[in-house]
């Protein structure tokens, strides 16, 4: 990487979530030969917009560039700053790296959560990464620097006005006991059937399908899809 390329002092970091199923997951790498375990990021290129280089990022991660992206804080305070953690980093790709290496300046980090559908995603590692692999975000690895806080605040942020941002984290239909499921796998609790079926039976978020059969009829699920515009208009 050549400094000239690349904004100075600007960073990105990226909490990227999947749901398996039952498992709420993030994608975590880890750095060759350190034992390191980060969130995926990068830096801004000198001409590029920070969402692009975001998504450039997100795709060579994941493989995918359609992906529901959003921005929630900058990570700047100065217990970040540990030009050591990095210099490990490098040192493990080129024993040759000089105290004035511009990768071991201060940065600060803007961050993003992506929400994507965990079954389209084959991960990637990058060029300095041995692993690009799906954590439970209750089994996550140790991370470096502040990338616990840093997830710790995508989780808070996905959390509020949860109702309109799972499209991406669900196949296009889905059952009430899937949607259910990614509802407690986020907030961390168990909810009561009746009780969350009637909240979201009585808002605007649903569409209901046909029923899913796969056994005994009468126990046949209805499957669901989120309301577009279009959809509330009608």
């Amino acid at each position: 990487m050549d400094r000239t390329d690349y904004l100075p002092h600007i960073a990105y970091d990226s909490v990227i979530f999947g749901f398996s199923g039952d498992k709420l997951k993030i994608l975590i790498m880890e750095y060759h030969n350190t034992k390191l375990f980060a969130l995926p990021g990068g830096f801004v290129g000198i001409k590029e917009d920070l969402n692009d280089a975001v998504r450039r990022g997100l795709k060579e991660r994941t493989g995918l560039d359609d992906i529901y992206l959003e921005q929630f804080y900058t990570f700047g305070d100065m217990a970040r700053f540990k030009p050591e953690v990095m210099k490990t980093i490098l040192q493990a790709i080129d024993d040759n790296v000089s105290d004035d290496h511009w990768l071991l300046e201060r940065f600060i980090s803007v961050a993003y959560y992506a929400l994507i559908d965990y079954e389209k995603v084959v991960p990637r590692p990058d060029a300095i990464s041995d692993s690009c692999t799906w954590y439970d975000v209750d089994g996550l690895p140790k991370l470096m620097l502040d990338h616990q806080k840093i997830v710790n605040k995508a989780l808070q942020t996905l959390r509020q006005n949860l109702d309109h941002k799972l499209t991406n984290l669900l196949p296009e239909k889905f059952t009430m006991k899937e949607l259910q499921s990614v509802y407690e796998a986020i907030l961390g609790e168990k909810l009561r059937r009746t009780t969350f079926q009637r909240k979201l039976l009585a808002s605007d978020l649903l569409v209901r399908h046909e029923k899913l059969y796969n056994g005994g009829a009468h126990k046949a699920p209805f499957l669901y899809s989120f309301a577009r515009s279009e959809d509330l208009r009608s």
